[in-house]
């Protein structure tokens, strides 16, 4: 049941259990326990819309380098999942279980038979809304934008990953752990922190800002942090809600997007050049391009609505990303961005 009035009846393959959430809508046609278990779709109610979900099942929980190696966390953070046809079969050389089965585990409600490409015009058409999934009792819509979404992910204390020469300060706003595996392929020591945590008597070569839900204006903490950081020369990368973040200690504004950027193969140009690449993308709000300071400048577009993709700064070795270069899952075309925070940072130590 959407907040406009609508309504869809479909069957139940996951938790039986009404939920209210914000409803979107993902385009990719793989990458279910990848999208689930990101923390970034908190408090959302996700519409697949490839129409065959479920074929290759969910795969096992092994550990590695101190993360579920095949999952962005450890754990669904979705509040639902609704998919058009459920494949109640499957066969992949690493999956371990069903995807109802794994719904059904972890308390997470799954709908099949829903006509998503009628729903999915809906959101498309009036933008993104409340919904709610009900199977016997009603329940009131739930907005998950009135609540502290960031601080419900972010991490509690601090952790360290990798034993390389690189200290990264890595800021927790709810990251998805293929960033994690990312840095420490660069020969780094992550030091993962809360998203409110004053960073700035750690010791660190590089300061990362992650990916995370809602409206990043509610970061406040993060943001006056940043703005400290802003008067060093250290190099910082920000991805997603990092970007925001970023954007926000810098002097400029963010906006709600009509529906969002939620799904791989998101194309991106990046300014002054003629490089296009495909991009993996879930993001909810975005920079308002005409706000940013004079000593930034845009680094990536987006090609379907030319909202702004990122930000670099003219002097300072800072840069970021509205799109996710880690991809997981989806096109690695800009997996290079962490290679250049590398090399930031070996010339800053210089």
């Amino acid at each position: 049941m959407l907040e406009d009035g609508s309504r869809f009846e479909g069957f139940s393959f996951g938790y039986e259990a009404p939920v209210s959430g914000e409803i979107v809508f993902n385009t990719a046609m793989t990458g279910y326990p990848e999208s689930l278990t990101d923390p970034s779709y908190r408090g959302q109610i996700i519409v697949l819309t490839y129409p065959s979900i479920g074929n290759y099942g969910v795969p096992r929980k092994s550990v590695e380098d101190g993360m579920l190696k095949f999952f962005e966390s450890d754990h669904i953070h979705a509040r639902a999942l609704v998919i058009s046809d459920y494949s109640t079969s499957f066969n992949h050389w690493n999956a371990e279980k069903s995807l109802g089965q794994w719904l059904k585990e972890e308390k997470v409600p799954g709908l099949f038979g829903i006509d998503t490409r009628e729903l999915t015009k809906i959101i498309r058409q009036k933008g993104t809304m409340l919904a709610k999934i009900v199977f016997e009792n009603d329940i009131d819509f739930d907005n998950p934008d009135l609540g502290h979404l960031v601080d419900q992910v972010s991490q509690r204390q601090r952790t360290e990953y990798g034993h390389g020469k690189h200290r990264i300060l890595l800021v927790d706003c709810g990251v998805k752990s293929n960033i994690i595996r990312c840095l420490i392929d660069y020969d780094t020591t992550v030091i993962r922190v809360p998203w409110n945590y004053d960073f700035h008597n750690e010791d660190f070569d590089g300061l990362f800002i992650s990916n995370g839900p809602g409206d990043p204006v509610r970061c406040t903490e993060t943001i006056e942090n940043l703005k400290t950081s802003l008067t060093h020369n250290y190099p910082i990368f920000g991805i997603c809600l990092g970007h925001q973040l970023m954007a926000l200690a810098a002097g400029a504004e963010t906006y709600k997007l009509g529906f969002g950027h939620r799904s791989h193969n998101q194309p991106v140009i990046e300014n002054g050049t003629s490089h296009a690449y495909l991009t993996s993308q879930n993001h909810g709000y975005a920079v308002k391009t005409d706000s940013i300071p004079g000593d930034w400048k845009p680094y990536f577009t987006n090609l379907n609505d030319n909202s702004n993709e990122g930000l670099k700064h003219l002097t300072r070795p800072w840069f970021t990303t509205q799109f996710h270069p880690e991809a997981s899952s989806g096109p690695t075309d800009t997996a290079f961005l962490f290679s250049h925070f590398i090399k930031a940072i070996e010339s800053c130590k210089k």
